[in-house]
């Protein structure tokens, strides 16, 4: 499991690395890797050119920043619009299009770059070899293909084709040569201007398409097969390009990933989210709920469950203290040997020419100037994982609260099971269509930002009360935890989701459609990561919440926490930092 997380951690810093390069090229703060796909606000941005697909791009550093390097390339030199008019209808005429369009922004590479032009060259020529090697290109469409991929990519970049391919394509380059020729000669000329150079590259496409439709009329397709010949072209290219935009959770995953909802087409009926009724909707300190006979034991149930993990809190506190710490400054240090000249000791410089400390140094302190939100799912499922769960959020509010760092702990559930008063309205109504959420809410505080461990101790204990737990609207309790924490004076403010699922109301998914939470859950996530407001985290129990978050963990909680454990919590929560959008 270890390993795993360790593979999982790499992994993601690859990806950051490479998200921040992409950033840094194009301007667009929105862009990001998630699952090894550029996503501009968690929506995957389609690269239909092969060496750019993710299931071709090696697992390591240099591969991604090639593809990175090349995405970040075609959104800044080619206009989507005017690509998505001029681009063909015809299967394979789009392929070749596409291809060529990449290979355009690939070759105008900015001045004084080395580095880039050699991660594209890098990136092209490993996908290369791998598709040679895996023996694609022994067919013909995927030989005449790949011929045109290199002939076309060594015409734009300058760069000869690959030589350990040289031999398999020179008898096709000589045949397509000629038909080619003038082609090949005017992508090079315009390639600096997008529309000329679609004229040459749409030529090109279409004698490609032609070359392709005359080879199938010369050659009997196999009896057992049942496609058409435009499915077969299809079928055969399409481990060149990924047009559904559509990828499959990894088979090799060792966490469970989070199962999301089949959404509908954008834009149906019913698809933007609305509350029917906020009438029934309640904010509630379950601690002032529980009699305190009962609240005291839960409390020493919970002191007796940490007790025995024999976790050391004041270690724990210093590597957060140190996590979330910002320098500030501080005043000023006087008597230094190097800095800045301190313009009140200059005479000392002529009545001692030796002296040395005549400079000042500006003095940061690190400060934790940084509010962490526990925002806990309460449905029925986290009864069974709820022990561990406050097992661990006591420790860390323990810690951060020795640390200087505000903390609240927070909880959602429903005050009902399916819909409850709120579905019994919209029955007394006639079921309106599209009634959107359908339930009555329920925001839990166990700690609030003004009260401190020591005094909330017992509240949190609450959390062991088997009844609260129910069903989980997430995208509004997020809204609401990140209210709380916009109203504070804190630098940095950050939301710990923890939750081990999907969200689920049954009358809400009911009466709209089964991926109506999902959807509106990624759009808020989206919407405050778009505004840096709050860093909203996701922690999987026994989960990976990667669907919804782009900065999750998944943990085990089904063996006891160690240091160790609570050490990959503090890396993971102190390694997202950003400037908070208007401060």
């Amino acid at each position: 499991m270890e390993t795993d997380r360790q593979a999982v951690r790499r992994r993601e810093q690859r990806e950051n690395l490479c998200a921040s390069a992409v950033r840094a090229l194009t301007g667009d703060a929105a862009l990001d890797y998630r699952n090894g796909r550029l996503c501009r606000n968690l929506r995957p941005l389609p690269l239909n050119a092969p060496h750019l697909r993710r299931d071709t791009v090696a697992n390591c550093l240099d591969s991604l920043r090639g593809a990175a390097d090349g995405a970040a390339l075609r959104l800044m030199r080619s206009d989507a619009t005017l690509h998505s008019t001029l681009c063909p209808t015809d299967p394979v005429a789009r392929l070749v299009f596409e291809l060529l369009e990449q290979l355009r922004c690939e070759s105008l590479t900015p001045p004084g770059m080395p580095g880039l032009v050699s991660n594209l060259r890098q990136q092209f020529e490993a996908w290369s070899r791998k598709f040679y090697r895996s023996g694609q290109a022994e067919n013909h469409i995927g030989n005449l293909l790949y011929t045109v991929a290199q002939i076309s990519w060594s015409r734009l970049s300058g760069w000869p084709v690959l030589e350990e391919t040289e031999g398999l394509i020179e008898h096709t380059r000589g045949a397509i040569a000629p038909v080619l020729g003038v082609s090949l000669a005017g992508l090079r000329r315009h390639r600096a201007e997008q529309s000329a150079f679609a004229v040459h590259a749409l030529q090109m496409a279409h004698l490609v398409s032609e070359m392709i439709r005359d080879a199938r009329d010369q050659h009997t397709l196999d009896d057992s097969s049942n496609e058409t010949d435009d499915e077969a072209t299809r079928t055969a290219l399409s481990l060149w390009f990924d047009f559904d935009d559509t990828e499959t959770a990894d088979e090799d995953e060792s966490v469970a990933a989070a199962v999301t909802g089949v959404g509908r087409v954008p834009g149906a009926p019913g698809d933007n989210y609305r509350i029917f009724t906020t009438r029934y909707d309640q904010e509630i300190y379950p601690g002032a709920l529980v009699r305190k006979s009962l609240l005291a034991e839960y409390r020493v149930r919970l002191d007796e469950r940490i007790a025995t993990q024999g976790i050391n809190v004041p270690r724990l506190a210093h590597a957060l203290r140190i996590a979330l710490a910002i320098p500030q400054r501080d005043g000023w240090s006087f008597g230094e040997e190097h800095g800045r000249i301190d313009g009140r000791r200059l005479a000392q410089l002529v009545s001692s020419p030796a002296e040395r400390r005549l400079f000042l140094l500006e003095r940061k302190t690190p400060l934790a100037d940084c509010a962490v939100s526990f925002l806990i799912d309460c449905s029925g499922s986290m009864r069974a994982h709820i022990e561990a769960v406050t097992v661990m959020v006591d420790t860390l509010v323990r810690a951060l609260d020795q640390a200087g760092v505000t903390t609240e702990v927070l909880g959602f559930t429903t005050g009902a099971w399916n819909g409850g008063l709120a579905r019994l309205d919209w029955l007394a109504r006639g079921r309106p269509p599209h009634p959107g959420r359908l339930c009555e809410l329920s925001h839990m505080v166990f700690k609030d930002a003004s009260t401190t461990w020591r005094r909330a101790r017992a509240d949190i204990a609450a959390l062991f009360k088997a009844d609260l737990f129910r069903e989980g609207v997430d995208g509004e309790a997020i809204d609401w935890a990140c209210t709380r924490l916009l109203a504070r004076d804190e630098r940095r403010r950050i939301v710990i989701v923890i939750s081990d699922g999907s969200p689920m109301e049954g009358a809400t998914v009911l009466a709209n459609n089964a991926s109506y939470l999902d959807n509106h859950l990624r759009e808020v996530i989206a919407r405050h990561e778009t505004a840096r407001d709050v860093e909203v985290l996701g922690l999987g129990i026994g989960l990976d919440l990667s669907p919804y978050y782009r900065h999750c963990l998944a943990m085990d909680l089904s063996v006891p926490p160690t240091m160790a454990m609570f050490g990959e919590l503090v890396r993971w929560i102190g390694g997202r930092r950003h400037t908070v959008g208007g401060r």
